[in-house]
C-alpha cells in the first residue's frame, strides 16, 4: 500500500493500482525508448503487472501501531514481502517469460534490508537469480543492453507513478516528497529526469520523455480518520468508496 496522509485522511493506493497507472506511462513513451526489439509488448506488459505481489497484501490494509498509520510498503514486514514477492514475479512469468525476467530484475534490485534478515534476504536474491538465468536460457539469452534499457524504463514510469501516488496534486517543488525533490534516480542516456505539479491535475516530466501529452487515471481511496478511529483500518478501508484521480502528463 503507498499512504499518503494529511490533516483528515489517509490517502491509500494499492500497489497494483499504482502499477496500472506505471503501465499507462509506459505507453506514453515515445516508442523509440523501447528500441526496435521482439520484446517490446512484453515489455510493457511487466511495468504494468510489476506489483502483482501486493494484491493479496493490500486487500486487508494493517495498521502500524509504531507509526500511527497504515501499513505502506516501505515498512510492511519483510517475510510476508519477501513470500508474495516470489508469488507476484511467479504470476508475471506465467504471463510472459520476458515480463517474468523483467519483474524479477525489479524485485532483486531492492537494498537489502540489514542484518536482522540477512539470511532470507540472501535465500530470495539467490532464488532470483536462479530464476533468471532459466528465463535468459529459456530466452535464447537476449541481448542484455535492451534488457537493461527496458529494466530501466519499467524503473521510471515505477518512479513517475510514485511520484503522483505520494505528492498532493499542485504541491510546490521544496514540499515534495524528499525522494523526488533532485529528480529520479533512473537516468536515461545519462540524462538526470525530474518531475513537477503544474496545477492539480498536471504532471511534467523534464526532459520530455512522451510521444504526445495524454490522460491516465489512478484509483485510490481517501479513508477519513474518524472511519479509521471508529472501525478500525481494515473495515475504514473497505467502506470507503473509491475515487479516480485524473493526471495529464506532458
Amino acid at each position: 500500500m503507498i499512504v499518503r496522509e494529511n490533516e483528515y485522511a489517509f490517502v491509500m493506493t494499492t500497489q497494483d493500482d499504482h502499477a496500472r497507472l506505471s503501465g499507462e506511462i509506459a505507453k506514453g513513451l515515445r516508442r523509440s525508448w523501447f528500441g526496435d526489439g521482439p520484446y517490446v509488448d512484453e515489455a510493457l506488459l511487466a511495468v504494468a503487472e510489476h506489483d502483482r505481489s501486493w494484491i493479496r497484501l493490500d486487500d486487508t490494509p494493517v495498521w502500524y501501531d509504531r507509526a500511527g498509520a497504515p501499513f505502506s510498503f516501505m515498512d510492511y514486514p519483510l517475510l510476508p514481502k519477501l513470500t508474495f514477492y516470489r508469488l507476484g514475479v511467479d504470476e508475471a512469468e506465467e504471463m510472459s517469460a520476458y515480463a517474468g525476467l523483467l519483474c524479477s530484475l525489479h524485485f532483486s534490485s531492492f537494498s537489502s534490508p540489514g542484518d536482522a534478515y540477512a539470511a532470507e534476504w540472501a535465500a530470495f536474491i539467490d532464488a532470483e537469480r536462479a530464476r533468471q538465468q532459466r528465463l535468459r536460457a529459456h530466452l535464447y539469452h537476449p541481448d542484455e543492453s535492451m534488457v537493461q534499457r527496458h529494466l530501466d524504463l519499467l524503473q521510471l514510469c515505477d518512479q513517475i507513478s510514485l511520484y503522483v501516488c505520494f505528492n498532493e496534486p499542485g504541491v510546490a517543488k521544496a514540499d515534495e516528497h524528499p525522494w523526488y525533490r533532485e529528480g529520479f534516480g533512473v537516468r536515461l542516456d545519462g540524462r538526470q529526469l525530474s518531475a513537477a505539479w503544474e496545477g492539480t491535475e498536471r504532471v511534467r516530466v523534464s526532459p520530455s520523455l512522451f510521444e504526445a501529452p495524454f490522460g491516465a487515471a489512478l484509483r485510490t481511496k481517501i479513508v477519513p480518520k474518524e472511519a479509521v478511529a471508529a472501525l478500525g483500518i481494515a473495515n475504514a478501508f473497505r467502506e470507503t468508496p473509491w475515487t479516480e484521480q485524473m493526471i495529464r502528463f506532458e
